[in-house]
């Protein structure tokens, strides 16, 4: 997965991420760095950098931008 996430440095992209809490969120986070099972992302739900663990990573999906 780590290998996977790599390709989306610098893109925008929706995760389903398990929190500490065991709770199922959907965030859509700008990726910042991919190192050591961690990924440094910038997440627009929170509107602030965060930390995700690799492991807690359920699903990645990259976000379209469509012209308008």
């Amino acid at each position: 997965m780590e290998k996977n996430l790599r390709r989306y440095i610098v893109r925008t992209i929706e995760i389903i991420y398990l929190g500490r809490d065991n709770r199922i969120t959907q965030r859509r986070i700008e990726v910042r760095t991919v190192n050591a099972g961690i990924v440094k992302a910038y997440c627009f739900k929170r509107k602030g950098p965060r930390l995700f663990r690799i492991n807690n990573i359920l699903a990645v999906q990259p976000v379209k931008r469509y012209a308008v």
